[in-house]
């Protein structure tokens, strides 16, 4: 009946929290089944028995249900659960008389056996459970609570540091200190039935058993089906930002095997080399940037909007960094072969690098409007160079009637360094629908982007509306981790946000990013190297 699907082992609390808002049962099982050892843990370390402990752990997941709309900040969810156990044990004991618990008590000695047990074993497994408590009740609440985490969790140290949020050095210190407190003739008694008293399967089906005929908070079915795609939407996000990192390393690759072909001497070699590298230091500062300053943000919410704009500000500056290092790469190269030609001569004994030869560019003799069909260039930059133009061209500069890739790229198809036209893919891309590693258009897709409505996993500014599984900054609307808008994470924020064309466009924005990316860059490689690669070695 509550069948829980594999594929939610492995996803984040957040995720799980807004598929659980939608009404999505299964998503709120694997939570409990998730923090179910953690809750009965702090519960049977307060109250000393099994059941009691289960059945408080029980009550604070049932209130977790009703009022999973009140979390905030859903990346906080242990943090939240632990509040709401510790809340209820605080109030258990307050209606409960006070009772000191031994061996001799009647009520422990009922004990809570299993329903399979011999009345023998069932006499024992009381006992033990006295006998456990009994030893553990004269410790200190610092010592007990992760050394029974211990034991229910198979004996890891890195588990018990995870749940409780402490070190691993402080759980070693805390655990040894424990078990030198427990009294050496019960240490046996007292492992084996911390084993056996964890929460199995049985609690998970009581307690979505419990949560079976309660409706979802208000809020959730106020969002329904909508916020239910957010998980979804946040995964097609990451997906679009992993692609086009992925597409920028091959395009990449192809890129430096072509500068290399086309150089001539070390310098430029090295020129070619130092180009690269530098782009992706400059992106992964900027990635790295963007982490620190969204777990900066989470962490203390008060400073959520200053850090939100500060993420921004980082923003516009890689993408003006991005533009400024294209043009001088450009430069650079383009004074650096005008300084190895005066002074490395017989380097340039290949015909490619001859004065008009035709190996350096293609040009097509089909034209259209009097502009060429094609005009592609594959030589290293030169000064005497015109930039490419044609109805598709391709160039360290290129200007195309309907598609251009390049450095600089412009044409209402536009891939590029700098991409600039109605539909662009870039490092930046500038254009009417934009995508790229920072998109900046009025509907734009990226790790970064800025448009009326803006879609990224690392921050997106929209006028209108903004989706990212960083930071969001919108006049109206905005979801995502941290977001600052007229409506944030609610039901109007995924109407405006649109998160359901969102799932619909994502698939032909990866495969453009694919095809507009990969394909010309790999062409143009194998175009050079047929074309300008030189049969003598580079030379110093």
């Amino acid at each position: 009946m509550f069948s829980q699907r594999t594929s939610f082992d492995n996803e984040q609390d957040a995720y799980l929290v807004m598929l659980a808002l939608g009404g999505n049962r299964e998503a709120f099982c694997q939570i409990v089944k998730r923090y179910q050892t953690l809750l009965c843990t702090i519960a049977y370390s307060a109250l000393g028995d099994i059941k009691h402990s289960e059945d408080v752990a029980q009550e604070t997941f049932v209130e977790a249900w009703k009022k999973l709309d009140t979390l905030h900040n859903p990346e906080k969810l242990k943090s939240w659960l632990c509040g709401i156990v510790r809340f209820k044990i605080s109030r258990f004991r307050r209606q409960q008389p006070t009772k000191e618990q031994t061996v001799d008590d009647p009520e422990l000695l009922a004990g809570h056996p299993a329903e399979n047990e011999e009345p023998e074993a069932q006499a024992m497994s009381r006992q033990q459970h006295a006998l456990m408590w009994q030893v553990l009740n004269s410790m200190d609440e610092t010592y007990r609570e992760p050394l029974i985490l211990f034991y229910r969790e198979q004996q890891s140290v890195e588990r018990v540091a995870v749940e409780l949020e402490l070190t691993t050095d402080t759980v070693k210190q805390r655990l040894s200190r424990g078990r030198n407190l427990l009294k050496q003739a019960m240490s046996h008694v007292v492992e084996e039935g911390l084993k056996h008293s964890k929460p199995g399967a049985a609690f998970t089906v009581s307690v979505m058993t419990l949560i079976s005929g309660i409706s979802p908070p208000a809020k959730a079915a106020a969002i329904g089906t909508g916020t239910a795609k957010l998980g979804s939407a946040f995964k097609l996000a990451t997906l679009l930002t992993v692609l086009a990192v992925f597409s920028g390393f091959i395009s990449s690759f192809f890129g430096l095997r072509a500068g290399l072909d086309k150089s001539r001497t070390q310098q430029e070699r090295r020129l070619t080399i130092k180009s690269v590298v530098l782009f992706f230091v400059v992106t992964f500062v900027y990635i790295a940037a963007m982490f620190g300053l969204k777990a900066i943000a989470v962490n203390n919410p008060s400073l959520i909007t200053p850090i939100t704009y500060g993420a921004q500000l980082l923003i516009l500056v890689i993408a003006c960094s991005f533009v400024w290092l294209t043009q001088r790469m450009l430069y650079a190269m383009r004074t650096l072969r005008a300084h190895e030609r005066i002074f490395n001569p017989e380097a340039f004994r290949h015909n490619a690098d001859q004065p008009g030869s035709k190996r350096r560019e293609y040009i097509s003799r089909l034209q259209l409007f009097g502009v060429p069909l094609v005009h592609f260039q594959f030589g290293m930059p030169e000064h005497t160079d015109t930039p490419a133009y044609g109805w598709i061209a391709g160039g360290s500069q290129a200007y195309g009637l309907l598609f251009a890739w390049g450095g600089v790229a412009v044409a209402p198809i536009s891939v590029g360094i700098v991409a600039m036209g109605v539909i662009t893919v870039g490092a930046v891309g500038f254009g009417i629908i934009s995508t790229g590693t920072i998109a900046i258009g009025l509907l734009a897709f990226g790790a970064s982007a800025l448009g009326y409505k803006a879609y990224a996993s690392l921050s997106a500014t929209g006028w209108e509306s903004a989706f990212s599984g960083g930071f969001s900054l919108a006049k109206e609307a905005a979801v995502g981790p941290v977001a600052v808008a007229r409506y944030v994470n609610d039901e109007q924020a995924v109407a405006l946000t649109h998160l359901t064309e969102f799932g619909y466009v994502y698939q032909w924005v990866l495969a453009a990013i694919s095809v507009l990316v990969i394909v010309p860059a790999a062409w143009h490689a194998m175009q050079v190297r047929r074309r300008m690669k030189s049969p003598h070695p580079p030379q110093s």
